[in-house]
């Protein structure tokens, strides 16, 4: 299988083994990335998980999709996930997303759970996809992009941290005014990647059943991150979800 770069009318081959869509204005700022070594590190793993009979999520096209649906001058929020969802059509490349059709995790359970307190209206939706986030500028970003079937964090450390720590990078040094939502004590290890004096950090416990009786309730991340945009000027997110 072929990785591949979609810039709008023409496809760019640039990996192997990963199929990849993405704006424009991504692969300006990360097409470097994806010739050093780690990258090629990454691929020849990817390469050995398939040849030795082993499913990957998400599947190839999908990826890269937090990238093909939220621009890089378009981002207004950062929610940072670890790794994707490991069971059966669950993970399609978005952070705490699953496509429709799949049960809501419990985590994501739990997300509406705290927008239905927190933001005035909201109605818990009968699906876990969260594209309508990403269209209007959040960016749902996992740590690591891929993950073998049936086991969590089976492909952390393998190269995909470097990758998306400097997608952090990227949009710390050459944006401002972004919000990041970063939950639980494995995205908050991320701070030191982010300028503050340019940026607003939201942070808590991670909403999985097993932190959140320990202060995500009530943390009220939604209506933040829209005050924080309303004070930039920005549009504030429509959290619902259709």
């Amino acid at each position: 299988m072929q990785i591949s770069v979609k810039l709008r009318c023409k496809s760019i081959s640039i990996l192997i083994f990963m199929a990849v869509d993405v704006e424009p204005s991504w692969l300006k700022v990360l097409a470097g990335e994806f010739d050093k070594n780690y990258m090629s590190d990454l691929r020849k793993f990817l390469q050995q998980e398939k040849e030795t009979g082993h499913t990957v999520y998400p599947r190839n096209a999908e990826i890269f999709n937090a990238f093909k649906h939220t621009p890089f001058d378009q981002v207004k929020v950062v929610i940072l996930g670890q790794d994707p969802y490991h069971g059966p059509n669950q993970a399609h490349g978005l952070s705490f997303s699953v496509q429709k059709g799949v049960a809501i995790p419990r985590s994501l359970d739990n997300i509406y759970k705290e927008l239905a307190t927190d933001i005035p209206g909201f109605v818990k939706p009968s699906h876990g996809n969260l594209e309508s986030w990403a269209k209007q500028g959040v960016l749902l970003l996992n740590a690591t992009l891929t993950v073998r079937a049936h086991t969590a964090a089976s492909h952390q450390r393998k190269g995909w941290e470097m990758f998306t720590d400097e997608v952090i990078r990227k949009l710390s040094e050459l944006r401002k005014g972004i919000v990041f939502i970063l939950w639980g004590s494995y995205a908050q290890s991320k701070i030191p990647l982010i300028d503050q004096s340019n940026h607003y950090i939201i942070k808590s416990v991670h909403p999985s059943p097993l932190s959140v009786e320990r202060g995500f309730w009530g943390s009220k991340p939604f209506s933040k991150a829209n005050a924080f945009l309303e004070k930039e000027g920005k549009e504030p997110i429509d959290w619902q979800i259709v």
